[in-house]
């Protein structure tokens, strides 16, 4: 049941509603060790993931352990050739720096063995994560936790932590070390909001749960984008125009999300890092720009990449497979994960795409809320040479050889029924346009920000009359619709689909019948109203 008190912190929670950090299991024994790394002046180096999130968590912890006066440096991965998360081979190059302590951030809870190699190497090892727990099944069906031995392990999803809330992102439990290193050393901690807007894209493009501490995390994160002294984010939203624009969780999911992770799929994550860190301007602009430019193309191999990936798919479906693991050869694998997004939102089925890696294959996978991808890979991990993940995400690596007998094998395990794959649409309201007004899309504006687990409502109208489509963007895939209702509402719709896919949906048919969310657009100072459609068929007759 929820009451006056969880509706009052949902609308008006604040800074003030988040658990105090040494709740969390480990972060009281890290922020004692990382004061006194930082008081002995040893070198700490942070290693994080190359994604969004894992980015945000490595400048997070940098700035605060540099501000505190730490001699504190950071590596991040590289995609193609270190793959996902701590390696021997990164702690080889920390020793041969000779670096003291290493902080995960993003990652390690499933590095056992890499974690293992440090410490036996004499390093001290502190492990920062927010994935699921890697686990074995025991004779009895129970499952044993199989934690990596570093000095101490802060993810709030180990079976030991009771933090009240252990949905955050990577991003989230650095944050909240680093508070309890400020409060350990007895320094202000209220410096620490200027890092709340990095937090709060982090929390956006991981795709956590948007609800208790996350969304007050993003909403206080906003609130202060603006007011970032980081030229490196000040140049990201000068390039795409947002300065003087209201920024809300779709800016940070959908533009500046997506230019940070281009840099890790197809340069180096390395290069945002330091573009965090610059101090000039201009050349804050330069790289800001040149990040712009990958996400391009990265668009561009995506769609390539999904059109193939679709074939095979539908291939998939009609063998009866419930799901499809696809092999795209060529395929930058970085982008992997994006298409299989792709395919699970056109199929509703758990979707893997493997590509070509120098060990083998490698990918990513997606999945529907009735599979978890991470406990079903379990079940067949001795195929993998790496995999971890969550319940609808994961990644992994095996031999090119075994691509069919885990095809095979995961099919086989599957429980899933037809009913399961039916992509089901759960409205809000059943309101006709004719009720859309600027006082009702500011009310709404309370139940931002958006995100997994704190969808925006949405509304139902049923057949409207297409008056008028047109067509932009450089891939036809923005489709604007000049839409008459029964009572002479005119109103525009705007699909984000590919041209070719929607005309083959309406052909002839003139009425509309749509799932969407009312939006105010604004073009050179006028306001429209303007529905975002997200679901729709069409019929011949109103």
């Amino acid at each position: 049941v929820i009451g006056d008190k969880q509706i009052k912190k949902y609308l008006y929670g604040n800074l003030n509603d988040i658990a105090h950090p040494f709740e969390m299991k480990g972060i009281k024994e890290a922020a004692q060790i990382l004061k006194n790394k930082i008081q002995e002046k040893k070198t700490i180096r942070i290693i994080s993931d190359y994604d969004v999130d894992g980015v945000m968590s490595n400048y997070i912890l940098w700035k605060g352990i540099h501000d505190l006066g730490g001699r504190i440096d950071f590596t991040i991965p590289n995609r193609m050739t270190d793959g996902y998360g701590i390696n021997e081979n990164l702690i080889s190059r920390a020793i041969e720096d000779k670096i003291d302590t290493i902080i995960t951030c993003d990652n390690g809870i499933a590095a056992k063995e890499a974690v293992s190699f440090g410490k036996e190497n004499g390093l001290t090892m502190i492990v920062t994560d927010h994935h699921d727990v890697p686990f074995e099944i025991k004779e009895d069906g129970t499952r044993k936790e199989i934690l990596p031995p570093a000095d101490v392990v802060i993810d709030p999803k180990q079976q030991a932590c009771t933090y009240a809330y252990p949905l955050l992102c990577g991003a989230g439990v650095a944050f909240q070390l680093i508070r309890g290193l400020y409060i350990e050393m007895g320094a202000n901690e209220e410096t620490l909001e200027e890092l709340l807007c990095f937090l709060a894209i982090a929390t956006v493009c991981d795709v956590v749960d948007l609800t208790g501490e996350n969304r007050i995390l993003v909403k206080e994160g906003i609130l202060r984008i603006h007011d970032t002294k980081n030229i490196g984010l000040q140049a990201l939203l000068s390039v795409h125009g947002m300065e003087e624009k209201e920024i809300r969780s779709y800016d940070f999911g959908f533009i500046i999300g997506p230019c940070i992770n281009a840099s890790g799929r197809l340069d180096t994550a390395e290069k945002v890092m330091n573009l965090f860190l610059e101090e000039n301007r201009e050349k804050a602009l330069s790289v800001a720009e040149h990040l712009k430019d990958l996400n391009e193309q990265r668009k561009r191999m995506t769609e390539d990449g999904v059109l193939k990936a679709d074939m095979q798919a539908q291939t998939y479906e009609q063998a009866g497979h419930k799901v499809f693991v696809i092999y795209l050869e060529g395929c930058h694998e970085s982008i992997a994960g994006i298409i299989a997004g792709r395919i699970r939102e056109r199929f509703h089925h758990p979707v893997f795409v493997l590509t070509d890696s120098e060990e083998g294959l490698k990918g990513s996978g997606r999945s529907i809320e009735e599979y978890s991808m991470f406990e079903e890979m379990t079940k067949v991990k001795d195929i993998f040479t790496k995999f971890g993940g969550h319940p609808m995400a994961a990644g992994c690596s095996l031999p090119k050889e075994r691509l069919e007998e885990f095809r095979k094998r995961i099919n086989e395990n599957c429980t899933l029924s037809k009913d399961d794959f039916v992509d089901k649409v759960h409205i809000d309201v059943d309101m006709p346009v004719d009720y859309i007004t600027i006082d009702l899309i500011d009310q709404l504006a309370v139940l931002e920000p958006f995100g997994k687990e704190n969808k925006k409502p949405l509304f139902a109208h049923r057949k409207l009359k297409v008056e008028r489509v047109r067509v932009f963007g450089k891939s036809k895939n923005v489709i604007k619709l000049a839409l008459k209702s029964s009572q002479g509402t005119r109103i525009d719709g705007m699909i984000f689909e590919e041209e070719d896919r929607f005309r083959e949906k309406m052909g002839n048919r003139k009425y509309i019948t749509c799932t969407y969310y009312p939006v105010i657009n604004e073009y050179q100072g006028y306001k429209s109203l303007q529905i975002h459609i997200q679901n729709y068929f069409f019929t011949e007759e109103a």
